[in-house]
């Protein structure tokens, strides 16, 4: 069948308008969600939030559609970047969290498998280094303050503190230490671009490959294959039969399978699982994941069971306790390596030797044969670095990786038997053809319920850039392909059960361990209505609790809130839960920086939804900001940010918002009956008799 676009499909509720020409077959495409419409699947492809749609494509259409996309999202980095530098000022930049100003030069010395190590603090030393967007494995630019832009060096964030900021350069520092005052930008990453480039031409013109045949079941050209597995035998004896089942149908996968993990429900154990199972089948595993963070965590788990493991990329990405089991740092250890390294400094003084002019005329030919030596050494350095590297993958029976950090100049044409992406639902698709390029069957693990990846480019946000691998899939083909983990160990189930309605269909079950647990059940926390009460929820309707836009129009912020919010939080530490124990999530980027000038406790964090998507804390407090006559709620209405907000909390859900406000929006309206339903409404005119 002709597979070109050859019209629009306009959705209203659940009615259709289609045009189309006879004898075309039709395949409803729809953005966001993956309802079903009439007797088709309704899948993501191009479409708006707004409800507009197209029809399915070609594979060149696909992929072209995916680079000019790529393309359009780079392009707004650069634009925003440039826009920043131009309207900001330098402690603009570092208060809204995207540079690091006034810093010097603390040290600087040769390290991570042969890089650069730039340690840099505040050049008044009695001063904490600020938040900041730039967490470890972050890239950046590090350049003087006096420099022109894009002057300096790119590197990458290799560890930070109250203090102190390691940045890890490629390349020798110099007299860096010499510059007066130093700041560091945050970056983007094009190498990364480059490759997502490459994989998606690789993968548009594979031909008679397994890419090719992978490609047709992944773009829905044909149905994906599964087999009859054999019985599971857990090597965790701590999986529940949720994750059993999931572990047992990705493993029966010929071409691909979805693990759909909602929140605290053990997706990372149940990933890990797999990657073990197929290591028992003598399989070579490919283990990625978008963030370096979520690599370490499916790394550290894979280590502590014992497995032969090497984790691929930057070390200066990787945690400090995990380095030592990078491939860079490995190579380094080698002895074969030490060796080679002696053999370079052999060479590179032959070519001085042959450079320099003696009295003595030297023998016709010396100098040519010093240089051809010289060559030889080096050629011989490489062959035993490169068997030595080659050696290491060869005994590896998993790689793990981000899914940008894939190097072909390491890898070379290496497959692998099983690709298995975690958090699959926080990368592009462009980014996941990286790992699909070399494997023979994938699985994806993620939650499409929460986060979608972050997109800066809202045409590219309009035209489905945003839409992950995973969603696609789901909406191409029905939850057929996915296993859904349904015991949960992180909430109160009273924090549980609106989002398991909301999102999960009501299934999500807490564990014993978890379903009762209140703040006042920890160590050393006082009797207090909030350390007794899984959720609250304080209602500021009426109180005249006005939101406030940024003079640049960029953000939005609520004192009155911020203010109420801190009073709860101390209510709190005084009560005896811990700082570090609390999380305060605001959506709005101006509160966080509102909070965070009006609480400085040791240890407590504050952020964005986005900084704590897969993190947890004891009590989470969240300032939802917006409080309007107009009833507007602008990009709240992405209710996967609320599911998110509120799942981080594991003993204490306190919520703190506009009902008049934000009750415009159904979802809001049924999450405020849910708190009154359950005893957890309060008003802020309560609050303030107390």
């Amino acid at each position: 069948m002709d597979r070109r676009r050859v019209g629009r499909i306009e959705l209203r509720g659940r009615q259709a308008t289609v045009e189309v020409p006879d004898g075309w077959e039709v395949r409803l495409v729809k953005a966001l969600d993956g309802a079903a419409f009439g007797n088709g699947r309704v899948r993501a492809w191009a479409g708006t939030a707004a409800g507009s749609a197209g029809f399915s494509q070609s594979v060149d259409d696909h992929f072209q559609r995916l680079t000019r996309l790529l393309a359009t999202e780079s392009q707004a980095e650069s634009q925003q970047a440039a826009e920043r530098v131009r309207r900001l000022s330098a402690a603009e930049a570092e208060r809204a969290g995207e540079s690091l100003v006034d810093l010097v030069v603390d040290d600087a010395y040769s390290a991570l498998g042969g890089r650069f190590l730039i340690r840099l603090v505040k050049r008044n030393r009695s001063l904490a280094m600020p938040w900041s967007r730039m967490g470890a494995g972050a890239p950046v630019l590090l350049s003087p303050e006096d420099s022109a832009a894009d002057a300096g060096f790119h590197g990458v964030v290799c560890e930070r503190s109250d203090r102190f900021i390691d940045v890890a350069i490629n390349e020798d520092p110099g007299d860096a230490a010499d510059q007066a005052t130093w700041r560091v930008d945050r970056s983007s990453d094009e190498v990364a671009r480059q490759r997502q480039r490459a994989a998606l031409e690789r993968a548009r013109t594979a031909r008679g490959d397994r890419l090719a045949e992978l490609r047709k079941v992944l773009l829905g050209e044909r149905p994906p294959q599964f087999r009859d597995g054999p019985t599971l035998k857990p090597l965790d004896p701590s999986l529940n039969d949720s994750q059993q089942n999931a572990v047992r149908f990705a493993l029966s996968a010929s071409d691909f399978a979805l693990i759909h993990g909602p929140p605290g429900t053990g997706k990372t154990t149940a990933v890990v699982e797999v990657i073990r199972q197929a290591v028992r089948r003598g399989e070579k595993v490919l283990a990625c994941a978008p963030s370096n963070l979520a690599v370490d965590n499916i790394f550290e788990r894979l280590l502590a069971a014992g497995e032969r493991v090497v984790r691929l990329g930057h070390p200066a990405r990787v945690l400090p306790e995990l380095r030592e089991h990078t491939l860079d740092l490995l190579v380094e250890a080698h002895s074969e390596v030490r060796a080679a390294r002696k053999l370079v400094r052999e060479a590179f003084a032959l070519f001085r030797q042959a450079k320099k002019y003696t009295r003595a005329k030297p023998e016709p030919g010396a100098r040519r044969e010093m240089r051809q030596e010289a060559k030889e050494l080096l050629a011989d350095a490489r062959r035993m670095e490169a068997q030595v590297v080659e050696g290491l993958l060869y005994s590896a029976d998993i790689l793990c990786a981000t899914t940008t950090g894939i190097d072909s100049e390491v890898l070379g044409q290496r497959q692998f038997d099983l690709v298995v992406i975690d958090e699959a639902c926080q990368s592009t698709e462009p980014g996941c053809w990286i790992p699909l390029l070399r494997g023979e069957r994938v699985v994806l693990a993620g939650d499409h319920c929460q986060l979608p990846p972050t997109v800066v480019s809202r045409e590219a946000a309009e035209q489905g850039y945003g839409v992950s691998l995973f969603e696609r899939l789901i909406d191409l083909c029905g939850t057929d392909v996915a296993r859904r983990l349904n015991v949960q160990y992180r909430m109160h189930e009273a924090i549980m059960d609106f989002s398991s309605r909301e999102f999960y269909d009501g299934k999500l079950e807490a564990h014993p361990s978890v379903r009762s647990h209140c703040l006042c059940d920890l160590p050393g926390v006082s009797q207090h209505p909030l350390a007794e009460s899984p959720v609250r929820f304080i209602d500021t309707a009426g109180a005249g609790f006005e939101e406030e836009t940024e003079p640049d129009g960029e953000s939005r912020f609520n004192r009155q809130e911020a203010s109420l919010v801190s009073r709860k939080l101390n209510e709190l530490v005084a009560a005896g839960v811990s700082p570090a124990a609390i999380a305060v999530i605001a959506p709005y980027a101006a509160q966080v920086r509102l909070l965070r000038e009006q609480l400085d406790l040791p240890g407590l964090e504050i952020d964005s939804v986005d900084g704590f998507q897969g993190r947890e804390k004891e009590a989470v407090i969240i300032s939802l900001v917006r409080s309007n006559q107009a009833g507007e709620i602008g990009f709240l209405s992405d209710i996967r940010r609320m599911n998110v907000a509120m799942t981080r909390a594991r003993r204490l859900l306190l919520v703190v918002g506009d009902s008049a406000t934000l009750s415009t929006d159904p979802f809001y309206q049924r999450l405020f009956d849910y708190f009154e339903r359950i005893g957890a409404y309060q008003s802020v005119w309560e609050e303030n008799t107390d």
